[in-house]
């Protein structure tokens, strides 16, 4: 299966994404009473809602995006090459702008494929729900709204691990252990990213570990083609 995928057909990427506000009081009172609500359900004992409020970047509703970054594979020489670009800012809005212009240029044919670890549950649904939430025009690759299965151009290497078992959840830092595969996570994990951003204000050291986690994404699917890895040299950044 894996090999009838033609890798520089896919776009590879991973996002970012972080609480609307430094911190719970910062909400209007209409959110911070739905806040309330959702606290309730995913509160740890003795948590409480401002503490709780730290999560809410998972959620498309009270989070935001503040970096994605895509990668995809080119061959020159008979040499893999990984060329990466970030899209990274305060302005959401502006971010999204930029990205769904590269996925309508460059991403916009039949074959073309989109791969994120977990995507399919977390990075495209919560792309295509802030798109929506900025009132912005939703790619059509992004866009599965009446689509049937096999029109969905989209990869996951989660759920291409799971091979059927939905009960698995593997992350992607337990799978390139396994597959002798660079950490992404040699510096930050994805439960730092809000106090980085908020509390150090060092939105490149985010970036940083985006690119790293995209890089991951693409390396893993060469390892379930049973190829190559890329070497360092060949990733080129943009």
């Amino acid at each position: 299966m894996f090999k009838k995928i033609k890798e520089q057909n896919i776009l590879f990427l991973d996002i970012e994404t972080v609480p609307q506000h430094a911190s719970y009081l910062q909400l209007n009172e209409r959110l911070s009473k739905l806040w309330d609500k959702k606290a309730k359900r995913i509160a740890t004992e003795n948590q409480t809602k401002e503490e709780t409020y730290e999560k809410a970047g998972i959620y498309a509703e009270f989070g935001k995006i503040i970096c994605i970054s895509v990668g995809f594979i080119t061959i020159h020489n008979k040499i893999r090459q990984f060329r990466i670009k970030s899209f990274f800012g305060d302005d959401e809005k502006k971010l999204l702008i930029e990205f769904n212009k590269l996925i309508k240029k460059h991403f916009n044919k039949q074959e073309h494929l989109l791969c994120a670890h977990n995507g399919k549950e977390f990075d495209f649904p919560y792309i295509a729900r802030r798109t929506l939430i900025n009132r912005l025009e939703i790619p059509n690759i992004l866009n599965i709204a009446g689509k049937k299965p096999w029109q969905v151009k989209h990869l996951d290497t989660l759920e291409l691990w799971r091979f059927g078992d939905y009960k698995n959840w593997t992350s992607l830092d337990l799978l390139t252990a396994i597959f002798d595969i660079p950490t992404p996570k040699d510096d930050i994990d994805g439960s730092m990213v809000g106090k980085i951003y908020w509390k150090e204000n060092d939105l490149q050291r985010i970036v940083k570990y985006c690119e790293k986690d995209v890089t991951a994404v693409a390396q893993l699917f060469l390892r379930y083609k049973n190829e190559e890895l890329i070497k360092d040299e060949n990733i080129i950044y943009s």
